[in-house]
């Protein structure tokens, strides 16, 4: 997989936070590059969307 870059993200602040985003801290949505200001803004991220996506699949 090609590395996530930050002149490809869809926001320029953290959804989180509100801070500027960082270019170690993007990740893959719905196939959209979506930044964080930090990796653990990122990692909550990516913890809540794998808790919603097993709800809606039934598998909570």
């Amino acid at each position: 997989m090609d590395a996530l870059k930050l002149e490809d993200c869809v926001n320029r602040t953290c959804p989180w936070s509100g801070d500027p985003v960082s270019a170690d801290s993007l990740t893959l949505y719905n196939g959209k590059v979506v930044g964080f200001c930090n990796t653990g803004c990122r990692d909550k991220f990516d913890r809540a969307r794998t808790a919603f996506d097993a709800v809606i699949a039934g598998k909570d």
